[in-house]
């Protein structure tokens, strides 16, 4: 809700959005998340195709075939693989046809039902929810050989997978490389590795990779590790004295998950680079990166559909927590421009302090007044989550069309300005902010290096979050609710 006071302006400015439309979009705008931009132009283009659709009472021949033309052009210029593209459209078009339009629904919704399904399965739904999950039914230490390319960023994978096997399933990792040839790769292994907290098994240049993985093993076992990874080799193309050391490798250690980092940006070579893997290791998994990049996206729907291997991660962004576990259905909605609101919920629960939040409830609660020292912490709340600039994506359409006039960047720029607004305050000023009058907010605005009308506006948003902050004590919050109908199905 921190975010309500400095967005409502951008949002109003821009579409005109009336308040409890606006608290409903910034309370979303806390939760921080992933942009896959190079999805945009598929979901652009499938939005278009749902336009075309309107006012007819079923899904006939001739009213699908504009659109599945469209659909086809939106993944061909997305670079999805020809192939793929042909069974997808076929599916698509046999599913449609005769499919009863209800009621309720118009017949582009209707076919965007179907699309969405198809499109997941595409992207691995069939396979069942269980096949994304990594497989840890063996003995430990549970191995995982990353396989893939050079610049694929398997090393910065390796350190985001120890990362969430440590935070998420609690797992003891050790992470060793056997890639003796590019210069400082075991250098920047052993430094993502320590930024994550996991172990690291040293190495050096002069040993042989299948002596490295079998040493590294030994190590796991003595040091009674739940997961060993190991990252491999790469070159700039196929060869066959990569592909002979890892299969020599998993040869070697036998892992229970062999996973392929493909970039998403390589478009339809990616396809060509995937068979040669496929055709030379058993792959058990495929892990997408760099799907935050301007590029658009048509691996992450080609490669599995070489492969028939299932996607298990997608790398969203360069720090080390860009690292989520891949949902085909999930991830539809997103490309279909339907938003993921359960991502969203995740993304929450990992970035909010539950404790301090509580706090804040009982203390309004309780008659407690909402002082500068609480919106700091709101903002603070807001920075840990990771800012604004990367959650789009998650949020429906109609979220996103009303926030794409504002500009993230710019907003980011206002929550630095105003917690430094509120660090020149003195203490007594942040409990008791009706203190600040004149003579205050120009010795403020010298303090943060700001003028004094940036003073103004920090205390005017902070007097709206105030006055919300009231509705809420004494069961305001259905007043609040109330205001907000509309905004969700089933809300009245």
């Amino acid at each position: 809700m921190a975010v309500y006071m400095h967005y409502r302006g951008h949002f109003k400015a821009h579409q005109g959005i009336d308040d409890a439309k606006t608290v409903h979009i910034n309370h979303a705008l806390l939760l921080e998340t992933l942009l896959p931009t190079m999805l945009d132009n598929l979901t652009q283009r499938l939005a278009k195709v749902v336009k075309t659709m309107r006012g007819e009472a079923r899904l006939t021949e001739t009213n699908t075939a504009d659109m599945l033309r469209e659909v086809r052009l939106a993944l061909l210029e997305a670079d999805v693989a020809l192939p793929a593209v042909r069974e997808f459209i076929a599916n698509v078009k046999q599913k449609a046809l005769g499919e009863e339009v209800i009621a309720s629904l118009t017949p582009g919704q209707a076919l965007v039902g179907v699309v969405q399904r198809e499109l997941a399965s595409l992207m691995g739904a069939d396979l069942g929810p269980e096949a994304s999950q990594l497989n840890f039914a063996t003995q430990p230490p549970a191995i995982i050989l990353m396989a893939g390319l050079q610049g694929a960023g398997k090393t910065t994978t390796v350190g985001k997978l120890a990362k969430y096997l440590r935070e998420q399933k609690k797992k003891k990792v050790l992470t060793v490389s056997a890639d003796v040839y590019r210069p400082a790769a075991i250098g920047q292994l052993q430094t993502v590795t320590a930024q994550v907290g996991a172990d690291f098994f040293p190495t050096a240049t002069t040993d042989k990779p299948v002596d490295i993985a079998l040493a590294a093993l030994d190590y796991a076992k003595r040091h009674y590790h739940d997961v060993l990874i190991i990252d491999t080799a790469g070159r700039l193309g196929i060869d066959e004295a990569m592909m002979k050391e890892i299969s020599a490798i998993h040869a070697a250690v036998k892992p229970i998950e062999t996973l392929f980092v493909v970039d998403a940006m390589l478009g339809q070579d990616a396809i060509n680079t995937a068979k040669a893997f496929n055709d030379a290791l058993p792959l058990t998994g495929i892990v997408l990166t760099k799907l935050d990049g301007d590029a658009r996206g048509g691996a992450a729907l080609s490669v599995r559909h070489i492969t028939g291997k299932p996607i298990k991660f997608a790398g969203t962004a360069e720090k080390l927590d860009g690292l989520e576990a891949f949902d085909p259905t999930r991830m539809a909605n997103r490309i279909l421009g339907m938003g993921d609101i359960l991502a969203l919920v995740e993304e929450a629960q990992k970035g909010v302090d539950v404790a301090a939040a509580k706090d804040l409830a009982h203390k309004i609660k309780g008659g407690g007044k909402f002082d500068l020292n609480d919106f700091k912490a709101q903002l603070g709340q807001m920075k840990k989550m990771g800012g604004l600039s990367n959650l789009m994506d998650k949020l429906p359409a109609q979220f996103q069309q009303a926030a794409g006039g504002a500009n993230m960047d710019q907003a980011e720029k206002q929550v630095r300005r105003m917690e430094g607004i509120i660090n020149s305050m003195t203490a007594q000023e942040r409990a008791k902010p009706e203190l600040i009058k004149a003579s205050r907010k120009r010795r403020i605005a010298t303090g943060a290096g700001v003028q004094v009308q940036e003073v103004n506006r920090m205390l005017s948003q902070f007097d709206q979050m105030q006055s919300m902050m009231k509705k809420l004590k004494g069961g305001g919050m259905m007043k609040m609710m109330r205001g907000m109908k509309g905004m969700m199905p089933g809300m009245r």
